[in-house]
């Protein structure tokens, strides 16, 4: 882990506490949340002493609300004169619609001060819009990655649970908060305080930073075969530029009908009908997480026309693209 964070390096001691502001953004993942702000809680009770002092900001209002509807009360407020450590933004949803011009001031404003910043889930895309992740290593939620790269094709995304570049920190979210936060806590404390810190919350099984975000191959689509699996790669690979029916089977070293066969009996489906499910998948997430036009999202899945893309898109989901934006 490339850690450069300046307070992170001082062991268990009376040391004033670690200054922790977790900005929540209103439909934010309580999951997320709660894995990067009970370990802190932990460390202090374990302690004896309050290690980390952290404060809640909501966007706006009194209180934030998460997406099962749990409230969380304000008990501090962005652009306020509160000293942090560390601005932890926890999103979820459709972070690409954030447009608060305060709140992205205000980051920025937070990075010119050198303040440690980080987002889980959907908070580092906010990061990438407040334009602070120039030259920075980072990862965010597989959901969101593609429309990340193509939104910011500058950006150094990574697949991993949390990247920490100098004083920057992302994190995919979900349950990686955890792991996250004991390489954050012992940095500071040290590697076995760090694991009483784990072993609290039954998280013996630490997993490390470039760990996977998803389940592999076999076990999303319930198949251990080679031929299969090597055509579904393939196929993930291809989106824009979709490859024919024969090209796949000679990559899987089948003859067409033996693929169409094998994708029946593994998946339930033949294989083209496999590989258009897949991309108008990823053209139903362009469309609620970007601003491309229904035309560039068919361009950018192998549709060939507006209209094709259009028709095939509407008796796959039920309604006409253009109803379904962001």
């Amino acid at each position: 882990m490339d850690v450069y964070l300046s307070n992170m390096d001082n062991k268990y001691t009376n040391l004033a506490p670690f200054r922790v502001g977790m900005v929540l953004v209103d439909g934010f993942s309580l999951m997320s949340y709660s894995a990067a702000i009970e370990p802190l809680r932990a460390a202090n009770l374990l302690s004896g002493q309050e290690l980390y002092k952290v404060r809640n900001l909501p966007v706006f209002g009194a209180r934030s609300i998460s997406s099962t509807g749990a409230v969380i009360p304000a008990t501090a407020h962005i652009g306020e004169q509160v000293d942090f450590d560390l601005v932890l933004l926890i999103a979820s949803g459709n972070p690409f619609a954030f447009d608060d011009a305060n709140a992205l001031s205000w980051l920025r404003n937070l990075a010119r001060r050198n303040v440690i910043i980080g987002g889980v889930s959907g908070g580092p895309v906010i990061m990438a819009k407040a334009g602070i992740m120039k030259g920075r290593r980072m990862t965010v939620h597989w959901e969101h990655r593609g429309t990340l790269a193509e939104r910011f094709p500058d950006l150094r995304l990574e697949h991993a649970l949390y990247v920490v570049d100098k004083d920057r920190l992302t994190c995919a979210g979900g349950t990686a908060p955890l792991d996250m936060m004991h390489a954050l806590i012992s940095s500071h404390h040290g590697g076995d305080f760090a694991r009483s810190v784990s072993d609290w919350y039954l998280h013996t099984d630490v997993r490390p930073a470039g760990g996977p975000q998803r389940a592999g191959l076999a076990q999303r689509y319930h198949t251990n075969n080679a031929s299969v699996l090597r055509v579904i790669e393939t196929m993930e690979n291809q989106l824009s530029d979709p490859l024919s029916l024969s090209e796949l089977a000679a990559i899987a070293g089948l003859g067409v009908r033996q693929l169409n066969r094998l994708f029946q009996s593994k998946v339930n489906m033949t294989t083209m009908v496999f590989y258009r499910k897949l991309r108008l998948d990823k053209a139903n997430t362009l469309l609620a997480q970007s601003y491309l036009s229904v035309t560039e999202v068919a361009l950018a899945t192998g549709f060939a026309s507006t209209a094709h893309f259009s028709s095939c898109y509407k008796k796959h989901f039920g309604l006409a693209p253009s109803l379904n934006r962001g």
